[in-house]
């Protein structure tokens, strides 16, 4: 069998959503952990999903794929990416399979979808609302559309390196993935992050994505999804690979969070 040709990518030639979603999403981990959440929290399947902040909607496509009788809904304040998702999913599903989709341009503050099991705000897309005015908001909207026993699953971060201004390069296949946590003030908990790409012939994309955020802590989240009406939080922790000593990918419920320099969680609000 011949061997598959390594692509180059360079910074002329590469596309940064496509870079972004090899090197940041993983959207089958993504659907397994909602499957896993609904199963030892509701005891069933869910199949209406939500997925604000949608980008190039790869979580929305899997959830599709991942069973005949779900159905997703893609949000966006973007036109310009929900056009390329939209073409996107031109490509990555069938015809039969693209009628249970729908792309939305909205505020994610505005926007009415209809009822559904689970909303999903990944890569911590919601810190973008700074203030608890704004967060509890859009948590009481989340509320409102999801049917009687449906949740909403986000994702966090933190740890000791969370407040540290760092670069922290990931060699990808092709490319360097560089994060790079360049400004915090600790009097707001603002940050500004920033992603860059870094290629073979020394080219690179400084700045593709840009993030002006809030580093919301686990106690504020869970205090404000509780004022927003949320009946019950609670937390998945990722586990430590003992060789790597990184995240292996496994959350289970946990109380206890472990003090480290970096940790991922989610949080699975119960309406």
């Amino acid at each position: 069998m011949a061997k598959r040709k390594k692509r180059k990518f360079t910074a002329t030639t590469a596309d940064k959503w496509d870079l972004y979603e090899r090197s940041v999403q993983e959207p089958s981990a993504d659907i397994d952990l909602i499957d896993q959440v609904w199963r030892e929290l509701r005891g069933r399947q869910a199949h209406h999903l939500r997925e604000d902040f949608c980008g190039t909607a790869v979580n929305s496509v899997a959830w599709v794929k991942h069973r005949k009788t779900n159905t997703a809904i893609g949000v966006d304040i973007s036109p310009d990416v929900l056009a390329l998702a939209e073409r996107r999913i031109t490509r990555r599903l069938k015809p039969p399979d693209r009628k249970r989709i729908r792309l939305i341009e909205a505020d994610v503050l505005k926007v009415e979808t209809g009822r559904v099991d689970t909303v999903v705000a990944t890569n911590f897309s919601y810190f973008t609302f700074k203030t608890r005015r704004l967060l509890k908001r859009y948590f009481r909207i989340v509320r409102d559309a999801l049917v009687d026993d449906g949740m909403l699953l986000l994702d966090a971060y933190g740890g000791s390196d969370a407040f540290l201004e760092v670069e922290e390069p990931r060699e990808q296949d092709g490319f360097t993935y560089i994060w790079d946590q360049h400004h915090y003030n600790p009097v707001t908990g603002d940050v500004i992050n920033y992603i860059h790409f870094k290629f073979p012939d020394g080219t690179r994309i400084k700045r593709a994505f840009t993030y002006e955020w809030r580093l919301w802590t686990l106690p504020e989240l869970r205090e404000l999804l509780k004022e927003a009406g949320f009946k019950r939080v609670t937390v998945y922790w990722e586990g430590t690979d003992e060789e790597t000593e990184e995240g292996d990918g496994v959350f289970t419920v946990t109380r206890t969070g472990e003090a480290c320099e970096g940790w991922i969680a989610y949080l699975a609000a119960e309406k």
